[in-house]
């Protein structure tokens, strides 16, 4: 017989294998609901490389590395921005391309002590990136 926190991981097991998602996607996707929906999608592909099409019939699927964001024009619903934590080979260069993209700077790269090189900018849409390249963890020493 199992006891009441075995039952309750069997049940919640039974549920997560009866979730579907789509190939290729994760249970969570950020989505970001924004005015020029077009020119956020531009600014994602001109910062981080980022792939994908805007869509003005359905949100727009765009990758940035492994990841995929949905982004929608407001209208139906009002503006939502995101904070968002992206990693990239090279912190400080995609801090200048944001910059040069029209981004504000909220913090400079640093070092971490948990081994993230790391900068925070926001765009013209309120949305904030972090944007850490990752190294070896170091200690606060």
């Amino acid at each position: 017989m199992l006891n009441r926190g075995e039952r309750f991981v069997a049940r919640h097991s039974r549920m997560m294998k009866e979730t579907t998602t789509p190939e290729g996607w994760h249970t969570v996707t950020p989505r970001i609901v924004a005015q020029n929906a077009e020119r956020l999608v531009s600014f994602l592909r001109q910062v981080f490389d980022a792939t994908g099409d805007y869509q003005t019939d359905r949100p727009s699927i765009i990758m940035i590395g492994d990841s995929r964001i949905m982004i929608s024009e407001a209208g139906i619903r009002k503006p939502v921005p995101a904070f968002l934590y992206v990693y990239v080979s090279d912190c400080d260069a995609m801090y200048q391309r944001a910059l040069k993209s029209g981004a504000g700077s909220l913090e400079e790269p640093v070092d971490t002590p948990y081994g993230d090189r790391r900068c925070m900018v926001e765009d013209e849409w309120g949305n904030a990136w972090q944007i850490a390249s990752h190294g070896e963890w170091r200690n606060a020493d």
